[in-house]
């Protein structure tokens, strides 16, 4: 398996870095602080010893010198260090790169401590730039792409066992939910809202739990980083209730592995993926700061044949993106775009395909290849 070389730069300062299990943060500190004062809090006597002696912590970060990296690996299993993380940073002027895969405890204990004294960083699956040459579009919609699965030789044992570790260690053992096994049930069903317009009545129903039940159940997806929640635009405030968000799964073989879906996808299921895959190039490239921009929605016309699945707003600016998965696009691709276009502020209009050309249409719809695409979110230019 390839050594690929992440976008993501380390900030100067102290930081947060959040990122689902298995994305590679450790592998990406040591690169940047393998000089650095570590405490690896998977290490199972390192956690006792702090757990029982927290004062042990302040003990060793105390000798070094002002400016100094100290890593805390796996943080949210002790967010109480966060404390001494906070005089640290004042009185000694230490610098701190904090990382965890369950970020509900360490935002709760540190973000709000520390406030503007750490910025956050978030590292996704791999990248089709960190991949270079190896990525491939196939790979992505039936396996994912975090490092920790495409560097296994059977990546489908691979992701059985992401799925039980994820269960046992995010779940289990930070005690996150009171029934592990209902917790279980419910994962294989989210999945299959991925790119769906999210009703949690339904869901709750599906699951045989009660509505808030699987609030705090998707509470805990986004808060440990599997998912997000995309919210409908709405052009004006309205006194009734908003239109429900979409759900999506930030990485596709882990979502499919809930499922215990290994196989090739069908072509039924290819549409949400491809979708889904580009609502993750959106979100990284932004928190990587290589495109910018305020806010991503869906876009929830009258009619659901005139859905568009994400739109960028900039400012009083919208870009519409449109995502299909066909090969060849005809006018019936085109039409929720082309019904859109009253949209107050809209500049540009995109439909991104499985195809080889780009071209754009009389009325000003850009067609991009998937290739064509990801080159101009690379470049900045979407």
């Amino acid at each position: 398996m390839a050594t690929y070389t992440r976008l993501l730069n380390p900030p100067d300062s102290s930081f947060f870095l959040f990122g689902l299990l298995g994305a590679g943060k450790t592998s990406w500190a040591k690169g940047h602080f393998g000089d650095a004062e570590w405490f690896n809090l998977l290490s199972e006597s390192l956690y006792q010893e702090l757990l029982l002696n927290p004062g042990l912590f302040a003990d060793r970060i105390r000798r070094l010198p002002a400016g100094s990296w100290v890593v805390i690996d796996e943080a949210q299993r002790l967010p109480n260090l966060l404390n001494e993380v906070h005089r640290a940073i004042e009185e000694l002027g230490l610098r701190f790169a904090i990382l965890g895969s369950s970020a509900r405890k360490v935002r709760t204990a540190g973000v709000n401590l520390l406030g503007g004294r750490a910025v956050s960083r978030y590292m996704y699956p791999l990248l089709p730039d960190e991949l270079g040459d190896d990525f491939d579009l196939n790979c992505q919609l039936q396996f994912g792409s975090l490092p920790l699965i495409l560097a296994a030789n059977d990546r489908r044992d691979r992701l059985e066992g992401y799925v039980q570790a994820y269960l046992r260690e995010e779940i289990q053992v930070e005690a996150l939910v009171r029934n592990l096994p209902a917790f279980a049930r419910f994962l294989p069903i989210a999945a299959l809202f991925h790119g769906q317009i999210l009703n949690v009545s339904g869901l709750a129903r599906d699951a045989g739990v009660n509505r808030s039940t699987v609030e705090g159940y998707l509470g805990i997806l986004e808060d440990t980083l599997l998912t997000y929640r995309l919210p409908a635009f709405e052009g004006k405030l309205r006194v009734k209730e908003r239109s429900h968000p979409k759900l999506y799964w930030v990485d596709n073989g882990v979502m499919r592995a809930t499922k215990r879906q290994f196989a090739p996808p069908v072509p039924e299921e290819c549409g949400a993926l491809f979708e889904g895959y580009i609502g993750l190039l959106l979100k990284a490239y932004r928190d990587l700061k290589i495109i910018l921009y305020d806010d991503l929605y869906y876009y929830a016309a009258t009619s659901r044949s005139s859905e568009i699945d994400f739109l960028i707003r900039r400012g009083d600016s919208l870009v519409a993106i449109e995502v299909k998965y066909a090969s060849n696009l005809t006018a019936v691709h085109l039409k929720s775009l082309r019904s859109a276009n009253a949209l107050k502020g809209l500049e540009k209009r995109f439909i991104v395909y499985n195809g080889t050309y780009d071209f754009v249409t009389e009325d000003g719809i850009i067609a991009l290849s998937l290739l064509s695409f990801m080159k101009q979110l690379a470049a900045g230019e979407i």
